[in-house]
């Protein structure tokens, strides 16, 4: 069944009942859902848009237009197929917020039907956690894996692992990325273009770095046949297939 609405964000209308929250945002219908954790990490609660207002979260959103899931970033990203939401949707203060500056488990723990509920209406076919508390709760909630896969990012980033009705893609901390020859080509083009400079001068390139590894493993998966639907056409009358997941 597809989700009939043209609201790219809070298609579903979440009201937490919180001053201030960042709601998911993208095609209610995509393939590709990204899970990150709060807005103190991974921004956007100026622009209302997850990943959005920090150096971090422009980086990844910048391997998402490369990878293809997003025509666009900036503060309203255009989206391909993606949808982007967090764990816990609003602004951790007063009673919310834990002594590390994160939500406390309460609040986690109050958060988690609003962030379910919204993954189950979207049933992406790929999720995508950022960081170790989004993977970690996704292995554990949405796989059988968790027992056996330790969190280790490093060793997770882009690789991935078969979940209950999902496939799992870990992302590391963008924060935490290492540069590389893609950001390095797409930094040198930028500045080419706006000083007259060789964008293709020897010395620019380097070695692949963790945003490299991502949009390398993101097309390897788009390459491949990762829907997970089932053909129950043959129930009901007529020819047209009727795909659900």
């Amino acid at each position: 069944m597809k989700n009939v609405t043209d609201r790219v964000s809070n298609p579903f209308g979440m009201d937490p009942g919180c001053e201030r929250f960042v709601p998911g945002y993208g095609d209610a219908n995509a393939d590709f859902h990204v899970v990150g954790d709060h807005p103190g990490v991974h921004g956007g609660l100026d622009t209302g848009v997850p990943f959005t207002g920090s150096p971090a979260g422009e980086r990844f959103l910048d391997a998402l237009v490369r990878a293809g899931l997003l025509e666009s970033a900036g503060d309203a990203p255009v989206v391909d197929s993606t949808y982007l939401s967090y764990l816990h949707m609003c602004e951790a203060t007063g009673d919310r917020l834990g002594p590390d500056g994160s939500p406390t488990p309460a609040s986690y723990d109050d958060m988690e039907r609003f962030f379910d509920a919204e993954l189950r209406a979207i049933a992406a076919h790929v999720l995508l956690p950022v960081g170790e508390r989004a993977t970690r709760h996704v292995l554990e909630q949405y796989t059988a894996q968790a027992h056996k896969t330790p969190i280790r990012m490093d060793d997770l980033h882009g690789r991935e692992i078969r979940g209950s009705g999902w496939l799992v893609l870990p992302v590391k901390e963008p924060a935490e990325w290492t540069p590389g020859a893609g950001e390095a080509a797409e930094s040198t083009r930028a500045a080419g273009a706006t000083d007259g400079g060789d964008a293709t001068a020897p010395g620019n390139a380097t070695a692949p770095g963790d945003a490299d590894r991502l949009v390398e493993s993101l097309a390897t998966l788009r390459a491949t046949d990762y829907r997970r639907e089932s053909d129950l056409g043959r129930f009901i009358a007529g020819s047209d297939p009727y795909l659900v997941r």
